[in-house]
């Protein structure tokens, strides 16, 4: 039996680049905002202990699928012959800084613990997640978080009701590139608490992604003009806060004919939420 489960996106309200460890991965600290924007993983358990993708990811082989290789960590923890079959139903767009990848793994984490009767706590699956990537736990975590470390470190925030307007440039951002690029500031002062204001903070990135893509930086100043603009994750997609739904519909609907992008409510939980303890 197939089960359907969604996979929100993620904005990044600032994203501040506080410093590097002798690793070479960076120190951030950053605001994940969950909306209501989401790719469908489709999950239907085996018993054979084979995790198989059906279908297609351009460009991403089967092994380093982040869904299977979650699906895979998992196994080491669920009864024997424990297997799935994975499908994606793709509406996010990669390299767009929405964090769907990781996204669509942290669903199958948590999906996955409960279809197989694991039920691991929130904080066991948040370490796993972490092995995936540094955007992966947030999901997990499945709350408005103020992030810290190289991302793992997360204290729950509470964040105003919003809409937002956010754009899909046609363009794919290399993440590594970006936190690569000699120009990237790195020293930006770490915040000590966790404020949370609307408009508060920056995209350390941003200036980066904008002076390299020029697609970012045209959909960045359209959207600009109706309030503060500001790009999520490592770019390349835009994003825009509004107070009510009529108010980020009425700016879509101006959106010239070649950009491209939609409106979503931003979630205090994600919907599996209640799914681990």
């Amino acid at each position: 039996m197939s089960h359907a489960y969604p996979a929100p996106a993620k904005l990044n309200l600032f994203l501040h680049v506080v410093g590097r460890r002798a690793d070479g991965y960076h120190l951030l600290q950053s605001v994940f905002r969950l909306i209501d924007r989401a790719d469908t993983v489709h999950l239907d358990v085996r018993e054979d202990g084979r995790v198989v993708r059906e279908g297609e990811l351009p460009g991403v082989p089967e092994d380093l699928d982040l869904t299977v290789r979650a699906a895979r960590l998992l196994q080491a923890h669920a009864p024997a012959g424990a297997g799935v079959s994975i499908r994606l139903d793709k509406r996010l767009p990669m390299g767009g800084g929405l964090g769907g990848g990781s996204s669509d793994a942290a669903t199958v984490l948590l999906a996955l613990n409960r279809l197989w009767q694991i039920d691991l706590p929130r904080a066991t699956l948040q370490k796993l997640a972490l092995q995936l990537g540094a955007d992966v736990p947030v999901f997990v975590f499945g709350q408005t978080a103020f992030a810290e470390g190289v991302g793992e470190i997360l204290h729950p925030v509470s964040a105003p009701p919003a809409w937002y307007v956010v754009l899909t440039p046609p363009v794919q951002v290399p993440t590594a590139a970006i936190f690569a690029a000699p120009e990237l500031t790195r020293n930006t002062p770490a915040l000590k608490i966790a404020p949370f204001s609307a408009g508060m903070g920056r995209n350390d990135l941003q200036s980066v992604v904008v002076g390299r893509y020029p697609e970012v930086a045209r959909h960045l100043e359209w959207l600009a003009q109706f309030g503060e603009a500001r790009m999520t994750g490592s770019g390349a997609c835009v994003f825009a806060s509004f107070g009510t739904e009529a108010a980020a519909r009425n700016v879509l609907r101006q959106l010239p004919e070649a950009m491209r992008g939609f409106v979503a409510r931003g979630l205090d939980r994600h919907p599996l939420y209640d799914f681990c303890a």
